[in-house]
């Protein structure tokens, strides 16, 4: 009987999410995230299943950093609204890796990207952005009541508008914009909805 191929599961799924947040989904062929996670074709399919699959399990591992960064800022009650939502920016933006932050994000990379035709596929890169902007509606909800946003505009809107900005700095951080002019973006969108 052949011995059950032994990997450190969380490894190889951090190496693939990094291939496929690096490259995008398209590019990153079979082969290429056999390479760099260093396993072999069959414990890639026995394992994980298909491509479209692992995908879908890469965006999970991406998830569990996503929600630490959360947790770290906008679930985090001893924070009042707006200071979680910068510091919400700090830790998905300035407060990552120089590698990680040239990368952008995997999720608005793979929005821009031809996935955004596949239909199971969207709501997988979806729901894990939809969860980032619940978090922001909470915490603007809170702003909003304490007479804390500048009038006319709703806890909706102003995570559309935080949405909107964190999708452009992480575009921008691709592009190779540095922490400090990244800061500058996040600061003047913030205060555009601040009162």
């Amino acid at each position: 009987m052949a011995r059950p191929v032994e990997f450190d599961e969380n490894k190889v799924l951090t190496s693939a999410m990094e291939q496929f947040w690096r490259e995008g989904y398209e590019a990153s062929s079979v082969q290429k995230l056999l390479d760099c996670t260093g396993i072999n074709r069959g414990t890639l399919y026995n394992s994980f299943g298909d491509k479209d699959t692992f995908f879908k399990s890469c965006v999970d591992q991406y998830n569990k950093v996503v929600d630490k960064q959360i947790a770290a800022s906008l679930k985090n009650s001893e924070l009042g609204a707006w200071e979680a939502i910068e510091v919400y920016f700090d830790e998905t933006v300035l407060n990552v890796t120089n590698k990680h932050r040239s990368m952008g994000c995997l999720l608005v990379n793979s929005v821009c990207e031809s996935i955004n035709y596949d239909k199971e596929m969207r709501k997988v890169v979806r729901g894990s952005l939809a969860t980032i902007r619940k978090s922001l509606v909470a915490r603007l909800k809170e702003a909003h009541k304490n007479r804390k946003m500048k009038k006319g505009i709703s806890a909706e809107f102003a995570a559309e508008v935080l949405m909107n900005s964190l999708h452009g700095i992480r575009v921008n951080s691709r592009d190779g914009k540095t922490p400090k002019q990244l800061k500058e973006l996040i600061k003047f969108s913030v205060a555009s909805l601040k009162k």
